[in-house]
């Protein structure tokens, strides 16, 4: 239909840009060739659908416009129809359906090519954040808690390493794998999380992400069905999913854990995620995802929040804690902490975090010191997480917060 607006566009370039661009290093083999025509494809797009109406397969649109920008720049640097170029369009032209049934595949593969183990560990969780979730650079500096500038630097070395080194587009060896996965798992975790809780923009969820995600969590537990960090990270997403209809009310507005509906909770996603998490301990090599896991199982067995049992929830945190020491894994133990013991014990716990970049960080801080009725205190942190959020749901749920009267439970 002709008229389309621009909003219509933005969406399929956050639902399909990862996969045309996966499906393009799949076959020129070079990322920065496969990112710049994937761009001048969607230009094209808002030059043309807006007059033309979007096409009946808008993804197959993009992948073939960029695929032909590629072609044709490759023309132009090399100057003549060579060998190399012909090659290239030979192959593409026995290619299956670029936008059908091995798109997963290629997402896949693009996973583990950036998660090499010659790139940093950070650099590879980044570059595939970008190249595979479609997240602009600003969005995944926020997720390492770092500056645009520094993560976009990050980001150029890591693509200068790869063509450096010339490291193959393709899924490991089963005898490779073991070295990848750390870093591929938390790739998949973090778009889940992005798609979770939006980083920006004025909804709270991308529903595109979370489905990603799990699908390739499932594509993963079929590649690698005994590794219990596989079977902990789906058991997590399937969990967290299952409260996801609850989250928010008619209007959007963000709702807590402890005011959700819980009959709204996807039973079945509960199901799937506890048989996963006892199939995982049953192996007896707890890691971070399992825990992580087992928490979100404790939070699904209480039928109202009074019922959870926070005890054995610090306890799991514990164990999270020697198994990955970070200052966000601290940051929400805290959080079990204050339900457990009060707010005044939790907030000791938070002095020492080196968080002072992360929105969530002074969002607790707020509510622990509205909660021991510090509204003076309460309201400074309120500000400071406030001017950080970047998500319009979460910050007006945090404007909510600053101006409710204070409560005393010490």
């Amino acid at each position: 239909m002709p008229g389309v607006e621009l909003a219509a566009i933005d969406e399929v370039f956050r639902g399909d840009s990862g996969k045309a661009i996966a499906t393009l290093i799949r076959l020129f083999g070079d990322i920065d060739l496969a990112e710049e025509a994937v761009q001048d494809a969607f230009v094209v797009a808002t030059e043309k659908w807006p007059d033309e109406g979007l096409p009946p397969n808008p993804a197959g649109w993009i992948v073939t416009t960029a695929r032909n920008r590629a072609i044709d720049r490759l023309r132009r640097e090399s100057g003549r129809e060579d060998r190399h170029v012909r090659a290239i369009e030979l192959q593409i032209q026995s290619e299956p359906d670029p936008v059908g049934g091995p798109v997963i595949d290629d997402r896949l593969r693009l996973i583990f090519t950036c998660c090499h183990p010659a790139l940093d560990p950070s650099a590879r969780v980044a570059l595939t954040l970008r190249l595979l979730g479609g997240l602009q650079t600003g969005e995944i500096a926020r997720a390492f808690l770092t500056s645009e500038s520094a993560m976009a630097q990050r980001l150029v070395r890591a693509k200068r390493k790869i063509r450096a080194a010339n490291i193959p587009y393709r899924v490991p060896n089963d005898a490779d794998l073991p070295e990848r996965l750390d870093s591929v798992l938390t790739v998949v975790y973090l778009i889940y999380n992005e798609g979770y809780a939006a980083s920006s923009g004025d909804e709270l969820v991308r529903s595109d992400l979370c489905g990603e995600a799990i699908r390739l969590a499932r594509l993963l537990r079929a590649l690698m069905p005994d590794e219990p960090e596989v079977i902990g990270l789906l058991a997590l997403l399937l969990l967290t999913e299952s409260r996801r209809t609850a989250r928010t009310d008619d209007d959007g507005s963000l709702v807590m854990l402890s005011d959700q509906d819980r009959g709204l909770w996807d039973r079945d996603l509960i199901g799937e995620g506890q048989t996963l998490v006892r199939a995982g301990l049953r192996r007896n090599r707890p890691g971070p995802f399992q825990v992580q896991a087992a928490i979100a199982a404790v939070h699904s067995d209480a039928h109202d929040a009074g019922e959870t049992d926070w005890g054995q929830i610090v306890q799991l945190y514990d164990t999270l804690l020697t198994l990955a020491p970070t200052p966000v894994v601290a940051l929400n133990r805290a959080v079990a902490v204050a339900e457990l013991e009060g707010p005044s014990q939790a907030l000791t716990l938070l002095d020492d975090l080196e968080l002072d970049r992360y929105h969530l960080y002074h969002a607790t801080r707020a509510e622990l010191l509205r909660r021991m009725g510090d509204m003076e205190a309460a309201d400074l942190a309120y500000e400071r997480a406030i001017s950080m959020a970047g998500n319009d749901v979460e910050r007006r749920f945090l404007e909510q917060r600053r101006v409710i009267a204070p409560t005393q439970d010490g």
